[in-house]
């Protein structure tokens, strides 16, 4: 891909706080989303904060090399909850939350030291392009229902699935395919500044609609956010909450934190090489090897650390961030890290957080139609060069590719093997099982 700001490119000033400010929107709902899953009194401009903190440690561990945008962790949702669920009280889950993170950013910690050690090439033979490129694929397409319930944000289903269409749907649908048109134009023939900030354009475009629907008398954007702002305030900080609770905590709740935690940090990891792997083909540069595998795992880990401290989530990289680097060709690490510094400043106004929360989901869900279909193209682009004529090759990606299309996701335990998870494994075993006959 011919990038219009490669990593070390410095776009000017002005421009530099758009593109920021972009890569903040296509990060935005997924962030704020997971501590409104988890709940527990947890705060979406703290998630935020976090968030951006988290990223700008990434961003020092890689040297400003890689420009990925890390927030919350939707994979450590079933732990967070866990660790509230098991805790004497709200203070203590709080304290558990940030216990967990630091047991999961110490997996990370102790593998970074393993591929310091012993290189990355086992992980190239481990998995390969027949095996990274249908994973990545699989990342964007296990996210399409999401994106699609986005669209129809107020449309109900009936029992087959079909969405109900009645005036808010249609009004949901109208919004999201704004977005997404103007979306694709704006990237597509927009000249110069125009073509670099079509997520920005989209999302105004979809918001005057909404907000054209909801004056009209069909409430598309809840306005009621807007009430009672305080202009200024400090987030709702997790280790604010966590002090007063971590005199409650002992050593049977620590090992069902551990239980809950540490296990998924060694799926995440998978998805960890996945994204990277997608990010190097977008920007044609190999991360796993400059920066370094070991570098981009402790600035995960430890970037997790310091996001969950504040925010109470785990962090990791975003593959909405790596698609807004795709579509936009802005692969420039300083348009990351002020995005991030945005966070942290944002998550203290209380306008601004109101006004990005405002942001209807069928609109960011035209957006993600986008986001969400390049990250599968781009690992659908990895296996070009496989052939595909081998019955081996075919067999390794459909062993991939079906489970985790099908959603083959399995609670073992405290511990859940996301669908994506599971499909990698059984990539992985039939890449192994099949690789002599390759041989031959």
């Amino acid at each position: 891909m011919n990038l219009i700001y490669g990593i070390k490119d410095k776009p000017k000033f002005a421009q530099l706080l758009v593109f920021a400010f972009q890569q903040v929107l296509a990060i935005l709902a997924a962030t704020i989303a997971v501590p409104a899953i988890v709940g527990n009194g947890m705060s979406a401009s703290a998630a935020l904060f976090g968030a951006g903190v988290g990223t700008i440690v990434y961003q020092l561990f890689t040297k400003f090399r890689s420009p990925v945008f890390l927030g919350s962790s939707f994979a450590f949702i079933g732990s967070m909850v866990a660790a509230f669920a098991g805790a004497t009280s709200a203070s203590a889950g709080f304290a558990g939350i940030i216990l967990g993170a630091v047991f999961a950013g110490l997996v990370y910690v102790v593998i970074a030291a393993i591929v310091k050690l012993v290189g990355v090439m086992w992980i190239n033979k481990l998995m390969p392009p027949v095996v990274i490129g249908p994973t990545v694929a699989l990342i964007g397409l296990s996210l399409a229902g999401a994106a699609v319930k986005d669209v129809f944000s107020y449309g109900p289903q009936d029992g087959n699935g079909a969405f109900i269409m009645s005036a808010p749907a249609w009004a949901s649908l109208v919004c999201a395919l704004v977005t997404l048109f103007v979306v694709m134009i704006t990237s597509t023939y927009g000249k110069k500044m125009i073509k670099l900030i079509p997520f920005i354009i989209g999302i105004l475009a979809g918001y005057v609609v909404a907000a054209i629907f909801t004056v009209c008398g069909i409430p598309v954007i809840d306005f009621s956010v807007f009430q009672n702002l305080q202009i200024f305030a400090v987030p709702e900080f997790s280790f604010l909450a966590a002090m007063k609770g971590v005199q409650e905590i002992n050593g049977s709740y620590i090992a069902t934190v551990a239980v809950a935690y540490v296990p998924v940090a060694f799926v995440v990891f998978a998805e960890h090489i996945a994204d990277h792997k997608n990010l190097s083909s977008i920007i044609g540069k190999e991360l796993l090897e400059d920066p370094g595998l070991h570098r981009t795992l402790l600035g995960d880990g430890v970037g997790s650390m310091v996001g969950a401290f504040f925010g109470g989530c785990p962090n990791t990289t975003y593959g909405e961030s790596v698609g807004c680097v795709a579509i936009t060709r802005n692969a420039s690490v300083i348009t990351i890290t002020t995005a991030a510094v945005m966070c942290v400043i944002i998550s203290f106004f209380g306008p601004f957080v109101a006004f990005l929360d405002s942001i209807p989901g069928c609109v960011m869900g035209g957006v993600c139609v986008t986001l969400y279909g390049f990250i599968a193209v781009s690992g659908l682009k990895m296996i070009q060069k496989v052939d595909l004529g081998q019955d081996k090759n075919l067999f390794v990606v459909a062993s991939i590719l079906i489970p985790g299309i099908g959603g083959m996701a399995m609670a073992i335990g405290k511990v859940t093997l996301t669908a994506i998870a599971c499909a990698l494994i059984l990539g992985i075993i039939a890449n192994l099982l099949l690789s002599k006959k390759a041989a031959e």
